[in-house]
Formats: C-alpha cells, structure tokens, sequence
C-alpha cells in the first residue's frame, strides 16, 4: 500500500497520512484503520470526487462491500461502496491521541481523591468527622 505522510514528526498517529491502496487487501486494512480512528477522514473517489467525514461503520462483507460517514459538512450519513474508493486521507484531528488506558484511570483516581477530600472536607465542616 502507498503512504504517503504529510507531517513531519512521528506522534504514533494516522493523522496527516494517506493511503492509497492498490488491492482489495489492502483496501480492507486501510478501511479498517481509518475505522479506529478517532478523526475525520477524507475519502477521494474514483471519479474524482471527495468526501470528508468520520467512518462509523463498514459492511466488508457481502455482494457490495461499503463504508459509512456523518459528513463533515452536512448532517445524515454517506454510504460508498468500497469500489469507489481511490484513496484515503487522515485528515482530522486525532482526537484520541495521547490518551491510553493508563492516563485516564490516572485522571479518574485524582478525580476520585478529590471528591473524597471534598466530602471529608465539608463534613468535618458540619461536625460529622
């Protein structure tokens, strides 16, 4: 599958990449890729065409496989057959990037103790504690 990346430092994020694939295999992975992630993506068209959305679902299966967008611009949702698709953009911001398992549970359990301290807090306040 051709890359081709449009930003220069490696953040371990699709954004700013483009693939254009040139098999049904590797049509599949780019497709799948663009599904997990967290963005906007930009679908050029055989025709020509464009399309920017967020990929929400994908039917890879059956006589027609497609892909499914809420486009950028407009409300509703695009269907395109994977037929039809030349290239794909990562275009939008990664907006998960950054963000792994451990950093939210670190973030909540801060939340939490705060809470706690609060609550400790204002009944000490009130005479409880």
């Amino acid at each position: 599958m051709t890359d081709a990346k449009y930003h220069a430092p490696e953040s371990g994020s699709l954004e700013g990449r483009v693939f254009r694939p040139t098999s049904a295999a590797e049509l599949s992975e780019a497709i799948e890729l663009a599904f997990d992630y967290r963005g906007d993506i930009t679908v050029e068209l055989k025709s020509g065409g464009q399309m920017t959305g967020y990929l929400f679902n994908r039917t890879a299966t059956g006589e027609q496989p497609t892909i499914e967008l809420f486009p950028a611009t407009s409300s509703g949702t695009l269907t395109i057959p994977y037929s039809e698709v030349a290239t794909i953009a990562f275009t939008g911001e990664d907006t998960a990037t950054g963000k792994s398992w451990e950093s939210w549970v670190t973030k909540k359990e801060s939340e939490r103790q705060r809470e706690a301290e609060r609550v400790a807090a204002d009944a000490r306040a009130r005479g409880h504690l």
